[in-house]
């Protein structure tokens, strides 16, 4: 997934309703407005405060006049599906906060979001992230012999539609619920890469994450590769240490490339092998209450370290190469992240569905917030793609490079 979360229960949180937007009206025709505001009742228990310039009387008046509009003219009436516009009301109600990262998820959405974080899905094979500023949805990395990779997807790819569904201004969480499904069933992409239209066609199959790869390098520096911070990563990533360190590792890369993050509980508990006593990372709410995640020390990491970082690394691989960087336990290198510094919590609506809400910012130990701006490498490198050499990784070249000259 492109989000870290913290997942709970409905904890009794509110939010404060305000003007009803256009985003939501949209999706209120046909439902009858007493019905519609009994919904809302039923959200806020009973309790509904209105804005200072729209009144209940309003909105409904003006959910009448659009409903008596839309049975009157539209053209494809028969074509409704209410299902769609009631869930239509919560989706367009989160999306009206401009929030990116705020986003209510029907039943089957909330299925697959809470599927991804067990290592065992029916998928492609691939993660994805989501552009701020063009909203296109790109592929960050493709699973070895996963049915992506043998369909011929690429890291880099721009997913456009699926299954003959447009992906444009479509969130993260919606496409990759397209792209999930039954295990033996066909799913198409429509992609752009370099310009180009490929048409790609991969079978569904369950895929066991392995989100964590380690190798040994010349000069017995280690090599760990972390796609992705799931449920499972803390084990594959503290296995992948110990065998590296069984080896005799002289030095370490942590690579976090196109890495779009996960959960917070996982990435605050593989920094605990690595960083000296003190804070990992800090969270302050809309309350000014703050929250530190703190660490031992007693498995700090002392021999040369290098954590390679681009711009598809996102959330959990920011508060992990920002700690890393305040605690100059490594030296980043790469190119700037990706620069979501805020926290998501996972809400159970009780009835399948869920909402998962902005509710804090997240600081490196520091006192950093790099939500927006990213973490900046202490050694830039931009990635330079070789024709002759498609292997070669010159970001990876010299962040083996930093890590050999501090042996020295």
């Amino acid at each position: 997934m492109e989000d870290w979360n913290r997942k709970s229960g409905n904890d009794g949180r509110k939010f404060g309703l305000g003007v009803l937007t256009g985003a939501l009206v949209t999706a209120l025709v046909i439902c009858g407005t007493a019905w519609v505001w009994k919904v809302f009742s039923n959200i806020r228990n009973g309790d509904y405060t209105s804005a200072s310039t729209v009144s209940e009387t309003d909105v409904n008046e003006k959910l009448d006049q659009i409903n008596s509009l839309i049975e009157k003219y539209y053209l494809y009436e028969d074509d409704i599906d209410e299902d769609t516009l009631i869930d239509g009301i919560y989706s367009g109600y989160a999306e009206a906060l401009g929030d990116p990262y705020t986003e209510y998820y029907d039943e089957e959405e909330t299925e697959a979001l809470y599927e991804s974080t067990t290592g065992e899905f029916s998928g492609i094979g691939a993660t994805m992230s989501r552009s701020l500023d063009s909203g296109e949805i790109t592929v960050s990395n493709v699973y070895q012999d996963s049915p992506a990779d043998k369909a011929g997807l690429k890291q880099g790819d721009v997913i456009y539609e699926v299954d003959g569904r447009s992906a444009s201004g479509r969130d993260l969480e919606t496409v990759v619920s397209w792209i999930k499904g039954e295990q033996g069933t066909d799913v198409t992409l429509c992609v752009l890469r370099n310009g180009e239209e490929v048409e790609l066609t991969a079978t569904r199959d369950i895929i066991e994450v392995q989100t964590v790869s380690s190798e040994m390098k010349d000069g017995q520096i280690g090599y760990i590769a972390v796609s992705e911070f799931d449920s499972v990563t803390y084990d594959q990533f503290e296995s992948a240490l110990d065998d590296l360190e069984s080896q005799g590792m002289q030095g370490l890369v942590i690579d976090l490339r196109g890495n779009p993050g996960g959960n917070l509980t996982t990435v605050t508990d593989m920094l605990k092998l690595l960083l000296p006593e003190g804070t990992i990372v800090s969270t302050k709410d809309k309350y000014g209450n703050t929250e530190e995640i703190t660490c031992d020390g007693k498995h700090e990491f002392t021999k040369p370290l290098a954590v390679l970082v681009n711009q598809y690394s996102a959330s959990a691989s920011e508060i992990f190469s920002g700690a890393i960087q305040d605690y100059g336990t490594g030296t980043i290198v790469g190119t700037t992240t990706y620069g979501k510094g805020v926290v998501q919590q996972l809400m159970d609506l009780g009835d399948g569905t869920c909402l998962k809400v902005t509710i804090a910012e997240y600081y490196t130990p520091s006192g950093r917030s790099i939500n927006g701006a990213g973490v900046t490498p202490d050694v830039e490198v931009e990635y330079e793609y070789d024709e002759n050499n498609p292997e070669a990784d010159n970001q990876l070249d010299k962040a083996l490079e930093v890590v050999r000259g501090e042996l020295e």
